[in-house]
């Protein structure tokens, strides 16, 4: 029997990746600054008692440059203030000793500030340590220590701009971004409305030209009508034939916001319903077509709203579950009409709710006084529900 003992090597690597882990989460905590800050202190405190000649003010002067810490996350203009004089004073007193914990304190907080403030603001910190360069506060000649202390500040505050552009230049991008979605989807939803108001059009048209033709027989062929009767008859007629000139007016005009081509295509109904599941089924989808109640001729604008919402639910399935099996139930009732579109895919990938298509069939239901609800199906797969009230319905 043989027994393996880990490398001692491991252990330590272990150790540390899990004093990391635990670190990483305190810190990210929110008493992450105050502990950081802390552990700074004392690291600073070590230092004094082991290279300081008189260590009361290098003690002072070195907690100074580090418990600031704790207030950088809300208050970095004071931490950053509190930490700059700290280190001033630990390098201006004789025989100063500016500790390793202070100097990281110093570079934390500038970079911080820098990150924050813009460029104007963030060289203020720094102007101290350019005039300590040029002639040390502490009476000696200008060396090597305060140079290198002016690069180390330069360094930090240029590493924290360069992530305040960064940010800035990330957040500005996002909001173009942004704004540039929500212009499409106006601009989607304005067309669709223009496509809706073009199917409509027939439909209302319909009806406007059988008040002008009744309004004019009524007018020739009723007898003993008398002349009061024929001129309303006569204004009916020609109101009507107004409003379809109008019609006719803003038509062209949603044609041509739309680039849309004029076509004399009748608009469909359900009447064409076998003709959609045929184009869906030669398109590679298998679909089971199920009828429910007594079928009744529908009003036009319901009818054509049906066929719609029923060709919009179909071509969905096509683009984001090509080839799984549907099933499309209506449901004819005495004061609706019911529709479902049902996929029997898995249901991981489905139409966005916001999208350009499913807004399309929510309004086309709102137009007509009806509901349409969406989402994923009992079972798996995506389904499209439609409740359309028919006019004069005994209710």
């Amino acid at each position: 029997m043989s027994t393996t003992s880990r490398d001692p090597i491991d252990e330590l690597a272990d150790l540390a990746a899990r004093t990391g882990k635990d670190a990483r989460r305190v810190l990210a905590g929110s008493d992450g600054p105050l502990a950081f800050a802390l552990g700074l202190a004392l690291l600073a405190m070590a230092e004094v008692t082991i290279y300081a000649d008189e260590i009361g003010p290098a003690m002072i002067a070195n907690l100074l440059a580090t418990l600031p810490l704790a207030l950088a996350r809300r208050h970095v203009a004071w931490a950053t203030g509190a930490i700059v004089f700290g280190v001033l004073v630990a390098i201006s007193t004789d025989g100063g000793t500016l500790t390793i914990a202070a100097l990281l304190g110093l570079v934390l907080v500038l970079y911080l500030f820098a990150s924050t403030h813009r460029r104007r603001w963030a060289v203020l910190p720094a102007l101290p340590f350019l005039f300590n360069a040029i002639e040390p506060f502490n009476g000696d000649d200008a060396g090597f220590s305060g140079v290198l202390l002016l690069m180390i500040v330069v360094a930090a505050e240029a590493l924290g701009d360069s992530r305040r552009q960064r940010g800035e230049a990330i957040a500005e991008r996002d909001e173009t971004r942004e704004a540039l979605v929500d212009t499409l989807q106006d601009q989607a939803a304005m067309g669709e409305r223009a496509r809706i108001a073009r199917d409509l059009h027939d439909v209302v048209a319909h009806h406007v030209s059988a008040i002008a033709v009744q309004a004019e027989s009524a007018r020739l062929t009723t007898e003993g009508l008398p002349e009061e009767g024929r001129a309303q008859f006569e204004s009916i007629g020609q109101t009507a034939r107004d409003a379809l000139t109008e019609m006719r007016r803003l038509l062209g005009v949603l044609r041509e916001d739309a680039n849309a081509e004029v076509t004399r295509d009748p608009q469909p109904g359900l009447a064409r319903l076998n003709e959609l599941v045929e184009t869906a089924r030669a398109a590679g989808t298998p679909v089971r077509l199920t009828l429910g109640g007594q079928v009744t001729e529908l009003p036009p604008g319901v009818d054509l709203c049906a066929y719609r919402i029923l060709q919009e639910a179909l071509t969905n399935v096509r683009r984001h579950a090509p080839g799984v099996p549907v099933d499309v139930e209506l449901e004819y009732r005495a004061d609706a009409l019911r529709l479902r579109v049902r996929d029997h895919g898995s249901g991981t990938v489905a139409p966005d709710p916001n999208g350009h298509g499913l807004l399309g069939m929510r309004e086309r239901a709102i137009m007509v006084g009806g509901t349409l609800t969406v989402g994923s199906a009992d079972g798996g797969g995506f389904a499209v529900e439609a409740e359309l009230p028919l006019p004069g319905a005994a209710g």
